[in-house]
């Protein structure tokens, strides 16, 4: 039985794609384990395989007294990761990114264990930069992504996208949220976290908002409004998991951050949408970079976070409205890929290889 380490965390977009590969790889026989971080999201998302937790560390790009410390603390998780994968012995490691995918990728390469890693942006992320020289292959979400790294070392993958979200009900979704079968409805969601940015003015327009769409606003966790329960064309809610595919599938235009796994989940389902990308006044800008991309091949309309209002974001969500169709017939003419199925190729050609 081939053995496999999964790793990456911080926020839920390093553990997602972790998600749609778990199914198949157990469906084909691997023992799958997973190291992250003691306090990460990752913990509370991939329940039910075996967990191991390293210490991890940071790297800020502003002054900050614990990066002084966390170069401490990768080290530490270093050693920590090579006693687990000693013990572990898996076949090959497979990054998602986040810092402490760090440790893990280095004591990989220290036990000559491959590492196949794994960037969904398409600038690649300070984590997935310093894993770099330690991976034996690197599998990018974006074709423009693959200019970053050695022509030898990168495949174009695609994201791996969770089967679970092909299996929505709209009927299912409607009920969920008590809402009528007649009229629009308005997914926004704003990242695993939620976004206070988008969250403030998406409530400041839902006088605007509501006398078209039933609104589901997905605000992250500890951001949820108790003025606006019982409102009859709004419900909001922490996160969703097992509840999402029905919740995309009764959502006729989709408001949403540019996170990679966000936008191919959206392309897959064929879902129009307006992009609020991370401005890079909190981000190194990936998410302006994606969501140009799926502005230019029709995919998508983006309203950058320096201009959102409630006055602009209401109107760019009805000019997004008028263009829904046109969007549909762009995301129905891309190439679907599975991405799943390449990277499982990817991670099997590894486990065939003599160790």
């Amino acid at each position: 039985m081939p053995v496999i380490v999964l790793t990456g965390g911080g926020t839920a977009g390093h553990v997602t794609p972790h998600l749609a590969l778990l199914p198949r790889l157990k469906e084909q026989g691997w023992d799958v384990h997973y190291i992250g971080s003691k306090e990460g999201i990752e913990r509370s998302l991939v329940a039910g395989i075996p967990y191991s937790p390293v210490a991890t560390g940071k790297l800020r790009r502003y002054f900050d007294w614990r990066n002084f410390v966390d170069p401490l603390r990768v080290l530490l998780g270093t050693v920590q990761a090579f006693v687990l994968l000693g013990r572990i012995r898996p076949t090959v490691v497979f990054s998602k990114g986040g810092f402490v995918s760090v440790p893990v990728a280095v004591a990989a390469k220290l036990r000559r264990i491959p590492v196949v890693l794994h960037e969904s942006d398409i600038t690649p992320g300070l984590a997935n930069r310093l894993v770099l020289p330690f991976a034996d292959r690197v599998c990018v979400t974006f074709p423009e992504t693959a200019a970053h790294f050695a022509e030898n070392k990168v495949t174009v993958t695609g994201t791996p996208l969770r089967e679970a979200l092909f299996a929505g009900d709209r009927p299912q979704g409607l009920a969920i949220c008590q809402f009528t079968p007649g009229r629009p409805v308005l997914l926004v969601m704003g990242g695993s976290s939620g976004s206070a940015v988008l969250n403030g003015v998406l409530r400041q327009a839902l006088d605007v908002l509501t006398r078209t769409y039933q609104i589901i606003h997905l605000c992250g966790r500890g951001n949820l409004d108790g003025s606006l329960e019982g409102h009859p064309a709004y419900r909001q809610f922490e996160y969703a998991a097992e509840d999402l595919p029905h919740l995309l599938a009764a959502a006729d235009f989709v408001v949403s951050r540019a996170g990679a796994n966000s936008l191919f989940e959206l392309l897959a389902l064929k879902k129009p949408n307006l992009l609020v990308p991370l401005s890079r006044k909190s981000s190194r800008g990936d998410q302006i970079a994606n969501a140009a991309s799926f502005a230019k091949q029709g995919f998508s309309r983006v309203l950058a976070e320096e201009d959102l209002t409630a006055e602009v974001l209401a109107a760019e969500i009805a000019a997004g409205w008028e263009q829904r169709e046109s969007q549909r017939a762009a995301m129905a003419a891309w190439p679907a890929s599975d991405g799943t199925a390449v990277i499982l190729d990817i991670l099997q050609a590894y486990a065939k290889e003599p160790a």
